[in-house]
């Protein structure tokens, strides 16, 4: 809803499947339209190829791990002008970085944050080149789901605080296959409402 893919757009999917960011990759342009250009096999390392692609199928949408946008933003990318948004996730986004590419690119940049526990992503963040912020932070929770900062007695804590970032909503899992001690550990009843919030340490 937040970032309104259209079927003018073209999305790169190029993450392996067996990671769980190529499940967007793959059914949010089929979901909405869009045109799906699939990576040749192994080119998801090798930022020339990326550059070439982008350029060559208009590419308006796609993802990097943040090392690897670090990678591409190493080469002259600045005949990439079809990209309207990129999505970084899976490591911490630095904001050296995010200074890097909007030196290079007129393109969104979000910052998504998602462990595996929580159907890929539960957060996002907009960076914009006008943030004065020292760290990119991982934002606000996404559609149907809730994200809480609590203490030791599950309790909500102000603004500035240090606790726990537990996640609840309909993208949770249901806990781990054949380990229920971690599964009764990790995963507790949601003290604000049905079924469970994930403690993601």
């Amino acid at each position: 809803d937040y970032l309104q893919l259209t079927p003018d757009d073209r999305i790169l999917q190029k993450t392996p499947y067996s990671f769980d960011v190529s499940v967007w990759e793959f059914f949010w342009p089929l979901m909405v339209g869009s045109t799906l250009i699939i990576a040749e096999p192994e080119e998801h390392k090798n930022p020339h190829y990326i550059n070439e692609i982008i350029q060559k199928e208009q590419i308006t949408t796609m993802h990097f791990v943040p090392s690897m946008l670090n990678a591409f933003l190493e080469i002259d990318v600045s005949a990439c002008k079809s990209l309207k948004r990129v999505i970084c996730s899976g490591e911490a986004l630095p904001r050296v970085l995010v200074n890097h590419f909007f030196n290079q690119l007129d393109s969104g940049l979000y910052n998504l944050y998602g462990p595996t526990e929580a159907a890929v992503d539960v957060s996002y963040w907009e960076c914009r080149p006008d943030q004065q912020l020292s760290n990119v932070p991982i934002g606000y929770p996404i559609d149907n789901i809730e994200l809480y900062i609590l203490d030791e007695s599950l309790q909500p804590l102000p603004i500035g605080m240090p606790g726990d970032l537990y996640i609840a909503g309909v993208g949770l899992a249901r806990g781990y296959v054949n380990n229920p001690d971690l599964t009764h550990k990790r995963f507790i009843n949601n003290p604000f409402g049905a079924g469970y919030v994930y403690l993601t340490g």
